[in-house]
């Protein structure tokens, strides 16, 4: 059964909101004969990358980049996971005070060095998420399941 990672740091409601709704997109019960592994970034393992299919990254935007527990997760993964993970899907989803460029950037720079290959739009969202971001985190968390449904 293909396995659909969602890595996440989720420190804060509206991180959470995000979060849930991703989940909640990936587990639809139109989704079927895929498993869902939430990790938290700082306790996600080269294992779990290497034993999934595909990927689903959030953060919040923190000083202009992606949160130190994503990049964490990234520093722990590269290189064991360089080889064997290229040109598995991915998607994220980020959330910032007033800013996200500089989050969206490293995300794209790292899964670019890893040949992982974005296979959903970026949902990206400043200040509180409203009925339409929960939306869009939902469709990506059901488009990345349903593209591992074969």
């Amino acid at each position: 059964m293909p396995t659909l990672l969602i890595v996440h740091h989720t420190p804060s409601p509206n991180c959470q909101a995000m979060f849930e709704a991703v989940v909640s997109g990936a587990t639809a019960p139109e989704i079927e004969n895929v498993r869902v592994v939430r990790r938290a970034a700082l306790s996600a393992t080269a294992s779990d990358v290497l034993g999934a299919d595909g990927y689903l990254l959030g953060t919040p935007a923190n000083l202009g980049y992606m949160s130190g527990a994503l990049k964490h997760f990234f520093d722990q993964v590269y290189y064991p996971c360089l080889d064997e993970t290229r040109g598995r899907p991915f998607g994220y989803y980020v959330h910032g005070g007033n800013d996200v460029t500089g989050a969206v950037r490293g995300i794209e720079s790292i899964t670019t060095g890893l040949g992982w290959r974005r296979k959903a739009e970026a949902v990206t969202v400043t200040g509180e998420p409203g009925r339409i971001d929960v939306e869009a985190c939902w469709e990506l968390g059901a488009t990345l399941a349903a593209q591992l449904m074969g």
